[in-house]
């Protein structure tokens, strides 16, 4: 089957965010880099993500798989409605915060073109942490956040190149197995596995080394128990 192309004119990049400084944090590393905050003009990303960028505790978060960090402005007004204060892009910790463009509901393996050059793919949904929820300030946000489904999703960078604010996002390639981010996150079933396992196969996709360890635990419990 061939990539479905996906217009979607008015969907754009709201903001590109990265460090603005190390801060103290109860983690075992000490520091986080969750401070992240817009800057101004065209941003340079490449396979790690964006140049001046950093990630405090590698173990958990950056690498190729986990590049860029996208949160949809449609999924924080939500939350700024709910907790009754701005959630400004940066705020949870986003790399980029989109307009008009789902980042829950992207299917795994999608692909976006970003301006003129940069092209990104969907690897996985974004897993709260208790650095995420130091940062909140906010009662059980870990749960609160996980309940939701509303997680945002993680970016394999698959054309570098320069990005900035108002660049438009177009949905290149959209995977036929349908398996969204959220769905996989909130709703995940042997079923959505095995969708996922057979595209990774067949060289539809290429899962994140995370997800395709939850695909293939997911798949020998399931033969396991009959």
């Amino acid at each position: 089957m061939p990539p479905e192309t996906v217009t979607a004119p008015s969907a754009q990049v709201l903001a590109v965010c990265r460090v603005h400084a190390l801060r103290e944090d109860e983690g075992p590393v000490g520091v986080t880099a969750i401070d992240k905050r817009p800057v101004d003009g065209p941003v340079t990303v490449g396979p790690l993500g964006l140049r001046g960028d950093v990630q405090a505790d590698r173990r958990f978060h950056g690498g190729e798989d986990k590049a860029l960090y996208a949160y949809a402005d449609e999924e924080a007004a939500l939350w700024s409605a709910e907790l009754g204060k701005d959630i400004p892009p940066g705020l949870f910790g986003e790399n980029l915060r989109t307009l008009g463009l789902g980042t829950t509901t992207a299917v795994v393996g999608e692909r976006w073109r970003i301006g003129a050059a940069v092209e990104v793919e969907v690897t996985s949904p974004r897993i709260p942490c208790s650095t995420f929820a130091r940062r909140i300030d906010e009662e059980r946000w870990v749960k609160r956040f996980s309940d939701t489904g509303r997680v945002g999703t993680y970016l394999r960078v698959i054309r570098p190149g320069p990005i900035e604010a108002g660049h438009a996002i177009t949905v290149v390639h959209r995977p036929a197995h349908g398996v969204t981010v959220g769905r996989w996150f909130s709703e995940r079933s042997p079923a959505d596995a095995r969708l996922l396992h057979d595209a990774h196969a067949g060289g539809l996709i290429r899962l994140c080394e995370s997800m395709l360890d939850a695909v293939q635990t997911m798949l020998a419990r399931t033969d396991a128990e009959g």
